[in-house]
């Protein structure tokens, strides 16, 4: 009987033996654990090409996955069409364009993705082209445009308007629009320059046809402005978006 108990007492510390042996290994794995730990990954930093086939379309640095530093888009030639400069995902500084022959086209410039100052644009020659006015992405009504000799552009078409007044006999008034020129491509806009920019959420767009159109106005029976505000916007020869501003005095003041 002694035997049988000896022999027990041999195993139960052998087993108590193990499992001491078992908690000081299970102690060691946080620290293995955190020897493997590896810090996230934030994304590329480095250059990215674009391919369409063999053609390389355009270049972008990333720093952590985001935007940062100089884009470039190329023609299929390979010769460099854009250049676009990134702090933190959005354009900032100068948006360019080139020729082919590698020549400055056009320079914008950019704050916080949205264009805000004075685009210009040049000749092959490097002559000034075209300056154009942004403010915070919205186009003001300030353009300056030179041919190849460097002198300013100044004959644009005007508004030109007509009245039919039948305010006694109907109780209303129509203006009939048009440009001086008889351009069929223009839009025409009922509003004001709001803050120095065109703003199309505020003024409202009146449907044309053929470069023409009208607006009628009727009596109110309450006071109203003495005049009314007509925005035209029409393309120049040199491509660029022309804005015309013309005040037409009301002959009534209750016109709406």
């Amino acid at each position: 009987m002694r035997k049988i108990n000896y022999s027990v007492l041999i195993l139960f510390l052998f087993i108590l033996a193990a499992g001491c042996s078992g908690k000081r290994s299970l102690k060691k794995e946080p620290i293995a654990a955190t020897d493997k730990l590896a810090v996230p990954d934030t994304g590329y930093t480095g250059i990215k090409q674009y391919y369409s086939g063999n053609f390389l379309l355009k270049e972008v640095t990333f720093k952590n996955g985001i935007r940062q530093g100089e884009t470039k888009t190329y023609y299929q030639g390979g010769q460099l069409y854009q250049t676009f400069w990134y702090e933190n995902g959005l354009r900032e500084d100068s948006a360019k364009w080139y020729y082919l022959e590698g020549q400055v086209f056009r320079s914008t410039p950019m704050k916080h993705d949205t264009i805000d100052g004075t685009q210009k644009q040049y000749y092959r020659n490097g002559r000034l082209k075209a300056k154009i006015n942004f403010i915070k992405g919205l186009r003001s009504p300030i353009i300056e445009e030179y041919n190849q000799n460097g002198k300013l552009i100044s004959d644009y078409p005007e508004i030109v308007f007509n009245i039919n007044d039948s305010y006694n006999t109907s109780g209303k008034i129509s203006i009939n629009l048009g440009l001086s020129d008889k351009s069929k491509k223009v839009k025409f806009y009922c509003g004001e320059f709001t803050g120095g920019v065109f703003d199309t959420v505020k003024c409202k767009r009146i449907k044309s046809v053929n470069g023409k159109t009208f607006l009628d106005l009727r009596k109110s029976g309450t006071p109203q402005p003495d005049y009314i505000g007509i925005i035209a916007v029409f393309p120049t020869d040199f491509g660029n978006n022309y804005l015309a501003y013309k005040k037409i005095d009301l002959p009534y003041k209750d016109l709406k």
